[in-house]
């Protein structure tokens, strides 16, 4: 199976604090693994109320899957299919 990688975006947490994101990649990380997922790291503006996943996986729907059932869905998956 493919591993690909992934960057979503996540809107609505402004004012979040480091220990709410902490909680919200470690519920990812908690089930990540069933749908062949892994959330490398997650970066939050809380003025802007984004937050951004750097995650591989197997496609798009398999990360929207886990953030779904982690609480904290997002439509806003791109696939980062070329770097420099």
């Amino acid at each position: 199976m493919a591993t690909n990688r992934y960057m979503d975006v996540h809107d609505g947490f402004v004012g979040v604090t480091k220990e709410q994101l902490a909680e919200a990649h470690a519920a990812d990380l908690a089930i990540e693994g069933e749908e062949g997922v892994h959330f490398e790291q997650a970066w939050l503006d809380p003025e802007s109320g984004k937050v951004f996943c750097l995650s591989t996986g197997p496609s798009k729907e398999a990360v929207m899957r886990i953030h779904e059932r982690a609480g904290h869905p997002t439509a806003e998956v791109y696939e980062l299919s070329i770097e420099v």
